[in-house]
């Protein structure tokens, strides 16, 4: 009988130990799986929801985030330019706000308001009516117009508020052209949209032509490298970002946070699950070290002894390893749920999302385990003493 089977039969010998060194493995390794998502999750659905918009390149007028910064003066002239550039297929300037639509209460209902300018598509999907056009158009998320019972045709008068500093603005009227999907929309968000010469109208009529950022779509064969460059070189006093140098800032602020708890998670339940398979394999090994020594002298080498006890730490990480995958597929779907509620976060983005590398780290994490674990079992059974240990079992 090789080694394997011989360790089957070990562990089916012992089917409460076994088990139990399977489910324990089952449940770290659970946990060790969704760190290692979580490790990269954020920064991958991220990437992702950058990419679903359509755009790939960013323009402000400073390194700020979009709607924090000062705004980038003749915006739409600088995206009529920068849509001619030969590396580039479109350009949309946007420019961001707040709202309150005056729907008859004390405060009314308060909105994110953006203004768009330009001729590519849009960034956001038209669910019912139409998408904005001339006139006092406005499009809505699914928020605002089930909270306020809005369709499209319907007329709204709203508040706009355009700086940090106390503003008194003249209401302004709006039709609502159509209900819309928003990417970067938080699960409870309200959000409108309209012409940004519109939103500037609503601001007091200032700051015509001005936006926060101007969305840049590179050409496919030109790339987002080369549409940097392109845009750079024409408007050197603003900065230009491609989505992924986005995210790698992204990922060196604030996503830092989920990494560093990942690593220190991942530490932890490895060295859990190292010290479990040793306790139980040392346990198991102590119980049968006379019928070790009687195996050894029937004929059964030192290498031998070894690899079944190498085999054993494989057969119960392997098997809680299986267990572990739709286990922590289950877990993370749950602790995903939970962190989405953090206030705002979008309602597309997933702290947890699987990747093929980190299914490879865990699989070798998990053979790491099997090794580390068996190691001082092995040395237990490696120098066993033949002559002595059956004196003892006979003499006992």
């Amino acid at each position: 009988m090789n080694a394997m089977g011989f360790a089957w039969r070990s562990l089916v010998r012992q089917p409460a130990r076994a088990s139990l060194g399977v489910l324990g493995v089952a449940a770290v390794g659970a946990l060790l799986f969704d760190m290692l998502l979580l490790s990269q999750g954020l920064v991958i659905s991220m990437r992702g929801l950058l990419e679903r918009t359509g755009f790939d390149l960013r323009v402000t007028a400073t390194d700020s985030l979009p709607g924090q910064g000062p705004l980038i003066p003749n915006a739409l002239a600088h995206a009529q330019a920068i849509a001619k550039l030969p590396t580039v297929r479109s350009a949309i300037a946007l420019r961001f706000a707040n709202a309150t639509i005056l729907d008859g209460g004390p405060r009314g209902f308060y909105t994110s308001f953006q203004g768009v300018a330009g001729t590519a598509q849009y960034p956001w999907t038209i669910l019912r009516g139409r998408d904005i056009g001339t006139g006092a158009d406005l499009v809505i998320n699914e928020n605002t117009a089930t909270r306020l019972q809005l369709e499209p045709g319907a007329r709204v008068v709203l508040r706009a508020s355009c700086t940090g500093e106390e503003q008194a603005l003249p209401p302004a009227p709006f039709t609502v052209a159509g209900i819309a999907q928003f990417p970067f929309d938080t699960p409870n968000g309200a959000t409108l949209a309209t012409s940004l010469d519109r939103l500037a109208e609503a601001c007091g009529g200032n700051e015509t032509g001005e936006a926060d950022v101007i969305m840049v779509a590179s050409q496919d064969g030109a790339g987002p490298a080369a549409a940097v460059a392109d845009v750079a070189t024409l408007l050197p006093e603003l900065r230009v970002l491609s989505n992924a140098e986005a995210v790698n800032r992204f990922e060196r602020g604030g996503f830092t946070y989920f990494r560093q708890i990942s690593t220190v998670l991942t530490t932890v339940t490895l060295s859990f699950a190292v010290l479990l398979i040793t306790v139980l394999l040392t346990v198991s090994i102590n119980q049968r070290l006379g019928e070790i020594a009687a195996l050894r002298a029937l004929g059964f080498s030192r290498w031998r002894v070894v690899a079944d006890v190498l085999c054993e730490s494989v057969l119960i990480v392997g098997g809680g390893g299986l267990i572990s995958l739709p286990l922590g597929g289950l877990l993370a779907a749950g602790l995903d749920t939970i962190l989405k509620r953090i206030p705002g976060i979008p309602a597309d983005v997933h702290f947890f999302v699987f990747q093929a590398s980190a299914l490879q780290v865990h699989l070798l994490l998990l053979a790491a385990t099997a090794v580390i674990a068996a190691l001082y079992p092995i040395r237990i059974v490696a120098r066993l003493p033949i002559a002595a240990t059956l004196r003892d079992e006979v003499v006992g």
